[in-house]
């Protein structure tokens, strides 16, 4: 049976880790190493806001030991992923640049939602397991160094994600401090706690049941051998843990003693999210990033097939934006329909793929969001909400795009000289922009009335010219004259003439 070896590299905030996984259609995946070393990049980078040399030499000799280790497998492929801990500090473009450097490796910065992402593909990996149990009410609690990420399903969907500042390691340094005037380590951290995820309750979960709740972080696999538990059998494993000494917690879980003092704040921070959640079964399955990204590169790479629509997801996420910002339902469903097609008839044309497909699509969700907060300004409101907003699976490069398209439906339209003065888009990306807003603003000017007019509607693409055939009594006056203009944007970017057709009614 063929199949890939693949190496997974996590430079996370307290520790490194090389996972070595075999990969094949006919197995899926299977770790077959692990190896840990211990070292706190994100004590210097929560304090200082910069990683000092020492760490950085030190971070360059255990990335060398994993280079060796991946040499010895005669891995196919890798890919090395680094998270907050880099990700924020002050220095991360010298540190990235003196890595790749001295050890070769091309790593990659991932920012929060690619990360919470991947976190999240390696639980759904376990796809038989995962869509039973987010039948009913589930909240998955992802512990990370620097912050916590929150998401919520009902009935199957995602309906809400969020990203709060009480990472296990940024929580144990703001109380050490607190704790030698005080003491009551654990009575500080669920005071620190507590607020922050009673806010996410009243605002996301508000009368949602939530009858289970996911538990990820590191060394929580560890805690228990199995992967469900009541919760009896948590708080048993967190009694044995916070109320014991630390040598004793490390000697009956069979963890490194040094691991102990990010356990403790992490089982306090999923006791009391448990506790808010009311929830009534809790499962740990035991996995981290290294996961995600090795189940992430089969799947890109058709190695596995995934047992779950990641992209409905991403979609769901931004529906629900939408709708925290009243945007029109109706009004957004003409223009997906209409968006859609035209993207879709215009493949040969535009040569963008099926991610840009799903740009498009949360562009049209997210378009009107601005509105909420100015009908003088939305462009602009609407580009500051989607830059300010999450959306777990895309990258801050994505939302740029996403949100320079809808700025850019209404706004007069920069080159690529002008507009690359206030951002790093490349020309690529810009060029995306371009006729992702040149799809957008035919889409809307469709729907001008939001009279719903253009309901029935069938787009065809002959030689030159992009044909919108709609099937309506209703008079769309309005919508063939403001037409032109956006039309002629959308000739300018593709070099193809666009018209509206009306079906005549006998």
């Amino acid at each position: 049976m063929q199949y890939t070896l693949f190496g997974a590299i996590d430079i996370g905030s307290s520790e490194m880790e090389l996972k070595i996984f075999e990969l094949s259609r006919g197995k899926g995946m299977r770790e077959i190493d692990c190896i840990r070393s211990r070292l706190e990049l994100g004590k210097d980078t929560y304090a200082t806001g910069k990683i000092s040399t020492e760490k950085l030499e030190e971070l360059c000799l255990v990335l060398n030991d994993f280079i060796s280790i991946m040499k010895s497998y005669k891995v196919d492929a890798y890919r090395a992923y680094t998270t907050s801990a880099i990700r924020e500090a002050k220095n991360r473009t010298i540190l990235l640049d003196y890595l790749e450097k001295k050890t070769g490796l091309k790593i990659e910065v991932l920012d929060n939602a690619e990360q919470r992402f991947l976190d999240y593909k390696s639980i759904a990996a376990q796809a038989n397991e995962f869509n039973r149990i987010i039948e009913k009410g589930t909240a998955i609690l992802d512990v990370g160094g620097g912050s916590v990420q929150v998401s919520l399903f009902d009935k199957d969907s995602l309906v809400a994600t969020q990203n709060i500042r009480i990472g296990n390691l940024r929580i144990r340094e703001r109380v050490a401090a607190m704790e030698h005037m005080y003491g009551h380590f654990e009575e500080l951290v669920q005071e620190m706690t507590r607020s922050e995820l009673q806010n996410f309750k009243k605002m996301y979960v508000k009368d949602r049941e939530i009858s289970n709740v996911i538990l990820v972080g590191d060394y929580l696999g560890g805690l228990s051998k199995a992967a469900s538990l009541s919760i009896e059998e948590f708080q048993k494993i967190y009694d044995g843990v916070i109320h014991a000494e630390p040598s004793a917690a490390a000697k009956q879980f069979d963890l490194p003693e040094e691991s102990i003092s990010l356990i403790v704040p992490t089982l306090i921070i999923c006791s009391e999210f448990i506790s808010a959640m009311g929830a009534e079964s809790i499962w740990m399955p035991g996995l981290n990033l290294n996961d995600g990204n090795a189940y992430d590169y089969a799947q890109r790479n058709r190695i596995i097939r995934a047992g779950h629509n990641f992209d409905d997801d991403i979609l769901a996420s931004a529906r629900n934006i939408a709708k925290r910002y009243q945007c029109s339902k109706s009004h957004v469903k003409i223009m997906e329909n209409l968006g859609l097609q035209i993207f879709d008839r215009m493949k040969k044309v535009h040569g963008l793929g099926s991610r840009e497909r799903l740009l498009l699509q949360i562009a049209v969700i997210l378009h009107g969001c601005g509105k909420y907060i100015s009908l003088s300004d939305p462009a602009d409101c609407s580009y500051q909400i989607i830059m300010a907003t999450e959306i777990i699976g895309l990258s801050r490069k994505e939302r740029e795009i996403i949100a320079y398209a809808v700025k850019f439906n209404t706004m007069e339209f920069p080159y690529y000289e002008e507009l690359s003065r206030e951002t790093d888009l490349d020309r690529s990306e810009y060029l995306t922009v371009a006729k992702l807003t040149a799809i957008l603003r035919v889409a809307n000017a469709c729907d001008r009335s939001h009279k719903q007019k253009f309901e029935n509607v069938k787009v065809s693409l002959k030689e030159k010219e992009l044909i919108i055939q709609v099937d309506t009594p209703e008079d769309i006056i309005l919508e063939m004259g403001l037409f032109a203009e956006k039309a002629a944007f959308f000739e300018e970017v593709f070099s193809i003439r666009t018209s509206i057709h009306q079906k005549k009614r006998m």
